[in-house]
């Protein structure tokens, strides 16, 4: 059986990684610089910026690229996704145990809240609600009862938000909820990228009895642009990140019990 990689494939495989670590050293680059430093064509050049992109591995920008976790950016659901994977797996996991075989459940539209929810769905006493495109998605798989709240979509994150998901919740109470958040800062909590997630993240955590954050390390490392919940708003935290003896201290002061895979 012929298993050598074509050498042409090689070549190109080779360029796309050193495309994106280029842009890992650089805040841009431009198609021009692509041409110049790999010495192919304008349309080659085009050709590698698409992929990339497509791949989640880069933002197009107008004439060049810039990183795909570049501030002010948010990757895309399918980029996301990607990350970690292994890791959100086992959060999931831990999560899940945390929740109940039989009730209600809020299941947010983050990564790793779709991961908790495809082990939820195996739960035929459950109820669950979601904003999640992605989940709602699996409900031809799911033993649980699956409801999709009404909304407008987001296409960057797969999530149903705005006026119309708000309305949806004045009717509704949880009995838990998980959810994700783009951002954590130890001193003031949850952040997320856009005001009509938080909004709808908000009213979620008010409407639930118990409150569970999913987070891998990633989201310790920086913030968001909106922050919508303080620590005390939760009841518990699954995350990967080996936190400080501090830090320990600061979320347990404000009720937050911790959970590791």
């Amino acid at each position: 059986m012929q298993t050598d990689m074509n050498p042409y494939s090689m070549l190109i495989a080779e360029r796309h990684r050193a495309i994106v670590r280029l842009l890992s050293e650089n805040s841009r680059i431009t198609l021009a610089d692509i041409e110049v430093r790999f010495g192919v064509s304008s349309a080659t050049a085009r050709r590698d910026a698409s992929v990339l992109a497509a791949a989640g591995l880069v933002k197009r920008s107008h004439g060049g690229l810039l990183p795909a976790d570049y501030p002010g950016l948010e990757p895309s659901f399918k980029a996301k996704a990607s990350r970690q994977a292994s890791t959100k797996a086992r959060l999931a996991r831990t999560a899940a145990e945390l929740l109940p075989q039989q009730g209600t459940v809020f299941v947010d539209a983050g990564t790793t809240c779709l991961e908790v929810g495809r082990l939820l769905i195996q739960r035929r006493d459950l109820r669950i609600y979601t904003n999640s495109i992605t989940l709602i998605a699996l409900a031809d798989e799911s033993m649980a009862s699956l409801t999709c709240i009404g909304g407008e979509v987001r296409k960057v994150s797969l999530a149903l938000t705005g006026a119309l998901a708000q309305v949806w919740m004045e009717r509704l109470r949880f009995d838990a909820v998980v959810l994700s958040a783009s951002g954590l800062d130890v001193n003031d909590g949850l952040f997320t990228t856009e005001i009509h997630e938080a909004a709808i993240k908000t009213e979620i955590l008010r409407r639930s009895s118990y409150r569970l954050l999913v987070a891998d390390s990633d989201k310790w490392s920086h913030t968001a642009t909106v922050h919508f919940a303080p620590w005390n708003a939760l009841s518990a935290v699954v995350t990967n990140r080996k936190l400080q003896p501090d830090e320990c201290r600061k979320l347990q002061a404000a009720g937050v019990a911790i959970h590791s895979p």
